[in-house]
């Protein structure tokens, strides 16, 4: 065992989704109910959710420039995945999608849990 504090975070979550420790290694209904308030208590909290389709960096001078018409170079190639961030923090990679006439996004990869704990480091 580690005595690292994110690693006792990641055992914490994994018991929980393992059924809390419960000898029978299912949750009671009181252990789900619990869970359940828990979960409502952090479901109205807002999140700033950005698509990011790619970066770039200019002088003022060229961005006083710009017209409409005016092509911007981004630092990726066409047909790589758009980054989807929650709080900054990259979550999932995806494609744009036309959905009733309006841009969306499909996700196509997930980032995984251990993953996101690593960019906090």
């Amino acid at each position: 065992m580690s005595n690292d504090p994110m690693d006792k975070v990641l055992e914490q979550l994994e018991e929980q989704e393992l059924g809390g420790g419960n000898a029978a290694g299912g949750g009671s209904s009181a252990g789900n109910a619990t869970k359940d308030r828990n979960l409502n208590l952090i479901l109205d909290i807002p999140l700033k959710v950005t698509v990011e389709l790619g970066r770039t960096k200019m002088p003022v001078s060229e961005l006083l420039n710009l017209t409409q018409g005016s092509v911007i170079e981004l630092m990726k190639l066409a047909g790589e995945p758009m980054e989807v961030l929650v709080n900054e923090k990259l979550i999932a990679r995806g494609e744009a999608v036309v959905v009733n006439e309006k841009f969306g996004v499909r996700l196509t990869d997930i980032i995984s849990p251990t993953e996101r704990i690593e960019q906090l480091k």
